[in-house]
């Protein structure tokens, strides 16, 4: 039986999507515990003085307070420049004149009110009694919402065992073996009040037909355990998320894989053995 075929838009690699794809994902550095990397900066930890520190987050702006002419400034200037993305949002911060934009496709990132300058990475507020770190609240509210939208019916998940005390998201790979280590837990992470929720993230075009057949399968969960064993999984094709997940890993800033976000857009890290797991999403 062939592989399933790619339903709905032909694959392309999320790391080289267009120029500003390259300039934010390559610019990036997500700390992760351990994982499976496309990148080597996927396994650097982010190592600065103020992420050392005990950093307190600012509350987000609501949506409402989306900024058109931002967003229109932003979208003519990336166009002047060749670049086609499709702006969502432009939020203003705790920084007067900067903003916090939501592109599709695309990791969230700062502008100017001008739309003139692209800004990365952390704005640490000094000052008060501790440093504040303005960009960590808005990184974990947008994955917090782009999570949430995900529908449960497109996601393979393992629920606690009793009461659920905490719930993760995973994007994960079939063919990673620190995907297939956390897998391999799975009984322990369950033990210990967490549900698991799978999403697909193929970290190479030879990983979709799997990663796509487990979607495919009548029983997902099943055919999960079988791939994350070095089973060959094959299913009838059929219509199936994975294309949607990748696009959304790829908002998020997913570079490696399992990637491990809470209920409340907290990216807690990579790999992490059950215990130290549980104490990351306070499941203790």
């Amino acid at each position: 039986m062939p592989f399933p075929t790619i339903k709905k838009t032909t694959l392309r690699n999320p790391l080289s999507r267009t120029v500003l794809s390259r300039f934010i994902m390559s610019a990036l550095l997500v700390g992760i515990a351990a994982g499976c990397s496309n990148n080597a900066a996927d396994a650097t930890s982010n190592t600065s003085v103020v992420n050392a520190a005990q950093t307190k987050a600012t509350a987000t702006k609501p949506s409402a307070d989306n900024d058109a002419t931002v967003v229109k400034a932003l979208q003519a200037n990336l166009k002047s420049s060749g670049i086609e993305e499709t702006i969502v949002s432009a939020v203003p911060t705790d920084m007067d004149g900067i903003y916090w934009v939501t592109a599709e496709g695309l990791p969230s990132f700062f502008t100017d009110k001008a739309g003139k300058h692209i800004i990365q990475g952390q704005i640490i507020a000094v000052g008060d009694a501790a440093p504040v770190d303005i960009s960590a609240a808005l990184v974990a509210t947008t994955a917090q919402e782009a999570l949430k939208a995900v529908d449960k019916k497109d996601m393979v998940i393992y629920p606690a065992k009793g009461e659920t005390k905490a719930v993760i998201y995973a994007f994960t790979d079939a063919d990673c073996g620190y995907c297939r280590k956390l897998h391999s837990e799975m009984d322990d992470i369950n033990a210990r009040g967490i549900e698991v929720r799978y999403l697909a993230w193929p970290r190479s075009q030879e990983s979709v037909p799997k990663m796509e057949a487990i979607w495919c399968s009548q029983d997902r969960k099943a055919a999960m355990d079988q791939a994350k064993n070095g089973a060959n999984i094959q299913a009838p094709s059929c219509t199936n998320p994975v294309q949607e997940h990748m696009a959304l890993g790829s908002r998020l800033g997913v570079r490696g894989t399992p990637a491990v976000f809470t209920e409340t857009g907290q990216q807690v890290g990579g790999y992490l053995p059950a215990a130290e797991l549980a104490q990351a999403v306070g499941a203790n």
